[in-house]
C-alpha cells in the first residue's frame, strides 16, 4: 500500500489548523453578538436601544450631518461600517436629544463620535481627528475617562 506524498500531508494539517482558525474566530464575534442581544437590567438590549435611539432622532439628521458621519466612519473596514455607523448614529442621537436640539449638529456627532468609540480605540481615533483636521477640544475630557 502506498502513502500520500509528505506535501499532501502538510497540506491537509494546514487547512485543518486554517478551517479551526476561521471557525473560532467566526464564532468569537458571534459570541458577541449574542451578549448584544442579551437584556439588561430595564429588559431591552443595547441592540433595542441602538434602534430606539436611531428611530427617535432620524428626523433630526440633515445631509451635512449624514455626509460627515460617513467621514468619521471612513477609518472602519468596509465588512464592519454598516454596524459601526449605526452605533455611532444611534450615539450621536442620543447625544442630540439629551441637549434638547432640534437637529443633528458636527458638534454632537463629534461629542458621539467619541462616546460610542471604546476606550481601546482611543489613540486612532485622535490620531484620525487631527488628520482630519477636526477640533475636539471641546470634548478632551471625555478622551480621559
Amino acid at each position: 500500500m502506498k502513502s500520500a506524498p509528505d506535501w499532501f500531508m502538510f497540506f491537509i494539517v494546514f487547512w485543518a489548523v486554517v478551517m479551526v482558525g476561521a471557525m473560532a474566530i467566526g464564532g468569537f464575534f458571534m459570541f458577541r453578538k449574542f451578549l448584544k442581544v442579551l437584556p439588561q437590567r430595564d429588559g431591552k438590549s443595547k441592540l433595542d436601544w441602538q434602534n430606539y435611539w436611531v428611530e427617535r432622532s432620524r428626523s433630526m439628521w440633515t445631509d451635512d450631518s449624514k455626509s460627515f458621519l460617513d467621514e468619521l466612519v471612513s477609518p472602519v473596514p468596509s465588512a464592519f461600517r454598516d454596524i459601526a455607523k449605526h452605533s455611532i448614529a444611534a450615539k450621536i442621537g442620543q447625544v442630540a436629544i439629551d441637549n434638547g436640539a432640534s437637529e443633528v449638529t458636527k458638534d454632537h456627532c463629534i461629542e458621539g463620535y467619541i462616546r460610542a468609540t471604546p476606550k481601546r480605540d482611543y489613540r486612532s481615533l485622535v490620531s484620525f481627528l487631527e488628520r482630519k483636521g477636526i477640533d475636539y477640544t471641546p470634548y478632551r475630557h471625555l478622551l480621559n475617562k
